[in-house]
């Protein structure tokens, strides 16, 4: 792992000398930046092979693009416009495309924003709906992975899910530059499962394994239980077509957008999903974030920073597969999965999905090192941090399948014997590479505190931990 950590800072290091495309440097003397900091102008570029890794997705192989507008100079560290572009794959299977765009002054007066993508995940976790209400057999999880004589068992939690994502999103001023409306329109195309009949391609997941440790075709995933049991309606099972309007309020103080270390960041923001804009399961559903960043020593060397997010249902549906994803408004795309780099590190990825949902993220960041290398402004960061989350209201688990299927659906109920969630916790650390004070590499291990409970109702039902390299700071 140390080999891919070094050969990734290496490559934003070479690539420093492209990144100035066509800029000029000039030495800035703002209240954000120190004065030897280096002002960034004009268009930057930055490509880079995609090295990272994801202990829920695996080695991450592929190429990115950055391209930076810094015009003038005036804004920076933040931008006038910029573009992302991404191809990855997975070593667990799964692919990613990405397109991100921002624009701040092509329509005067309100900025813009659009994105698309397409995620193929051929074995995505699923662990059923709120939170440790759904048991997850870590046991034969283990014992899969180190007794010969048992089959690999991390299959029963895994599905194939292909999304395609796009949305465009428009943002202008109420007041002051600081308190501003948000609009915009979000569609979604989810095809779950394999071939409207299976959770998974079973002879691509058990491809060059032994016989012995082949999931067998006659054991069912929890997403086929879920159908059995009627949690899951046939009719949602196999995914569908989300057309969706957002509209939000957005309040803003941050002194930088990627790396802020001051400041207010709230949102407000309903999903409004009818049938008549083409959606195949209507539902509605509203979200609100704040997010605060608190200057401990000046000029970006220590920063607490907080975020807190309920997502919500406006009644009592939402179809499943809707269920993991975050909203989010801007340039980046709908982050799916409570569990996860981007949501809570260190937990299983979707592991907490319910018709409601709160989570929080702490965080203490030190830049313990800065300096100019190549005419790029280099840092090093370390943090610490703590997340949760919660499912505060149930996805409804009740049973409405055959009655030949209710006596396993009983046991399964009975293993945590809960009606409610508690709350899911993890703590950690990382190191962040961050140039321009905007292109950002995080190297960050998590661990859930569940794992050192004596409770066996919660022991280890979030998982062992995992580590991740990816960009830029969560928040």
């Amino acid at each position: 792992m140390k080999r891919y950590i070094t050969s990734l800072v290496c490559a934003a290091l070479v690539s420093a000398s492209a990144f100035a495309g066509n800029s000029n440097e000039t030495a800035a003397d703002t209240s954000s930046i120190k004065k030897k900091e280096i002002v960034k102008t004009g268009f930057n570029f930055g490509p880079l092979p995609a090295v990272a890794f994801d202990a829920d997705k695996g080695l991450q192989l592929g190429a990115l693009l950055n391209i930076f507008d810094f015009g003038d100079g005036s804004e920076y560290p933040n931008t006038r416009q910029k573009l992302y572009l991404e191809a990855s794959f997975f070593t667990k299977g799964s692919q990613l495309f990405v397109i991100n765009y921002d624009n701040k002054f092509l329509i005067p007066g309100v900025r813009w924003a659009a994105t698309a993508n397409l995620t193929n995940d051929k074995a995505m976790d699923f662990y059923g709906f709120n939170g440790y209400v759904s048991h997850f057999d870590h046991e034969r999880i283990a014992a899969g992975k180190n007794n010969e004589n048992e089959f690999l068992y991390t299959p029963k939690y895994r599905m194939n899910r292909l999304n395609f994502n796009f949305k465009t999103d428009f943002t202008g001023n109420i007041w002051n530059n600081k308190f501003f409306w948000e609009a915009g329109y979000h569609f979604n195309y989810v095809k779950a499962g394999y071939q409207k009949e299976h959770a998974l391609n079973l002879d691509k997941i058990n491809k060059g394994k032994e016989e012995n440790k082949m999931f067998p075709e006659t054991e069912p995933t929890i997403f086929d239980l879920y159908r059995q049991w009627g949690i899951i309606s046939e009719d949602e099972a196999w995914g569908g077509i989300n057309s969706a309007l957002r509209v939000g309020l957005l309040y803003d103080t941050r002194d930088k957008e990627n790396a802020p270390s001051k400041g207010i960041w709230a949102e407000v923001h309903a999903t409004l999903a009818p049938k008549f804009l083409g959606t195949t399961h209507p539902y509605y559903r509203y979200s609100a974030t704040f997010r605060h960043y608190v200057p401990i020593v000046k000029n970006d060397v220590l920063t607490f920073a907080y975020r807190l997010n309920y997502e919500g249902a406006i009644g009592n549906s939402t179809p499943y597969y809707m269920l993991p994803f975050i909203t989010t408004m801007g340039s980046t795309y709908d982050r799916d999965g409570m569990g996860g780099y981007r949501t809570v590190r260190g937990m299983l990825r979707n592991r907490v999905q319910g018709l409601d949902m709160a989570t929080y993220t702490a965080e203490l960041r030190w830049r313990f090192v800065r300096f100019t290398l190549g005419k790029q402004n280099i840092a090093f960061g370390l943090n610490i941090f703590s997340d949760g989350a919660m499912v505060t209201r149930n996805y409804d688990m009740s049973f409405r399948g055959d009655d030949q299927y209710r006596e396993a659906y009983n046991e399964y109920m009975a293993l945590s014997g809960l009606t409610s969630d508690r709350p899911h916790i993890t703590v950690g650390g990382g190191l962040r590479f961050i140039m321009n004070q905007n292109f950002i590499v995080a190297f960050e291990y998590g661990l859930p505190v569940s794992k050192f409970s004596k409770d066996p109702v919660i022991q280890k039902q979030d998982g062992n931990g995992a580590f991740y390299i990816n960009t830029g700071f969560l928040f």
